[in-house]
């Protein structure tokens, strides 16, 4: 019995310990934000790597999304007439949950595996201590850049997907399906408020922080080598990954 109770308990500790960590890592990196030197070389070149790096990835992604949202929606409401609510409901599909959810998603799978990547193939070669021994921190060095700027550039790429992925719903609404322009716009307009877009930024902000501070936590605490790089980049996007969609879930109840 004490067996099962420790093999069912240990999962869950470790679970709260590796919790406990993330926090004070965040904590330490939310203190370093505030402490000079203001290493903004660091950050613009974060956030070049988190952002400009990433539109490529993030226009493919948003522009297909709109139009695979459009013609699901369209077969959906053409049961009971309602075609005209189709351009709406892809615009706040989009602004509310997909741009945001995706964004942070595909962004996790190029820049936070990146990331933790990076942090561990230094943390496995020494280069980190090396940094304690030349009296710079590391949190300060190698961390709070990359948080910092995945903070502010997720809500960036997240307008570039809402924008395309817009774009693209009206292609098929409009160009495919026929639907009236006019009316496909007006509803837009009509249904879709600020404050639904505003929400949406502050999602990918906090999303950008959770896939950021993962693949910063993973990589810092990387063993083992070679494999052990491995093993902490995959560790990493799933975690990040799953940590995205249950956060999603309670912003999403806070917000809207």
């Amino acid at each position: 019995m004490i067996r099962l109770l420790e093999r069912v308990g240990r999962p869950f500790l470790i679970a709260v310990e590796e919790s406990g960590r993330i926090i004070l890592l965040l904590i330490s990196a939310i203190t370093w934000m505030l402490r000079p030197p203001f290493r903004f070389r660091l950050i613009f070149k974060q956030m070049e790597f988190v952002g400009v790096n990433s539109i490529f990835v993030v226009l493919i992604t948003g522009i297909f999304t709109g139009m695979v949202f459009a013609l699901q929606s369209y077969y959906g409401f053409k049961m009971f007439g309602g075609e005209s609510l189709v351009g709406a409901t892809v615009a706040l599909g989009l602004t509310r949950e997909l741009g945001p959810v995706f964004t942070a998603l595909m962004v996790t799978g190029r820049v936070g595996s990146a990331m933790t990547a990076e942090l561990g193939t230094m943390k496995v070669t020494e280069q980190i201590d090396a940094l304690h021994s030349m009296s710079v921190n590391p949190i300060h060095y190698l961390v709070m850049p990359r948080i910092v700027a995945a903070i502010f550039m997720l809500p960036v790429l997240t307008i570039v997907s809402d924008f395309v992925g817009i774009l693209g719903g009206y292609f098929v609404g409009v160009e495919m399906l026929k639907i009236n322009s006019g009316i496909f716009i007006a509803k837009i307009v009509e249904f879709v408020d600020l404050e639904d877009i505003f929400n949406g930024l502050i999602k990918a902000a906090c999303f950008g922080l959770i896939l950021s501070l993962i693949g910063c936590y993973k990589g810092i605490r990387t063993t083992g080598g070679a494999e052990g790089v491995g093993k902490a980049t995959t560790q990493s996007v799933v975690l990040s990954s799953v940590t995205i969609f249950i956060s999603d879930y309670f912003l999403t109840s806070f917000m809207f």
